[in-house]
């Protein structure tokens, strides 16, 4: 099993209305995307100094399964709007 978590740091200007949009569009991905063996994702609840806005944690069957969602043409759109809004994207994979 492969972990995929990501940590996003929104640019000043997101608006409630952009990130309702991302976690719609976010929430579709699992219904889509069959590599996708668990899908969470959520708002900092903390917004501490340290605290990056939004996160992701995703697992996959294995690395092909991974490398196969990566291209994925419903994760492409969803990726676009990300990469958008925000100013620091940060992804760790690690294996379990």
């Amino acid at each position: 099993m492969i972990k995929h978590v990501v940590f996003m740091k929104f640019k000043a200007g997101v608006t409630e209305k952009d990130i309702t949009e991302l976690e719609r569009a976010m929430a579709k991905l699992p219904g889509r995307i069959p590599e996708i063996k668990e899908y969470q994702f959520g708002r900092d609840i903390v917004r501490s100094e340290r605290s990056y806005d939004f996160a992701l944690v995703s697992a996959f069957e294995d690395l092909d399964a991974l490398k196969r969602y990566q291209p994925h043409p419903d994760h492409f759109p969803v990726l676009a709007k990300v990469k958008e809004m925000c100013e620091t994207i940060l992804a760790v994979d690690f294996k379990l």
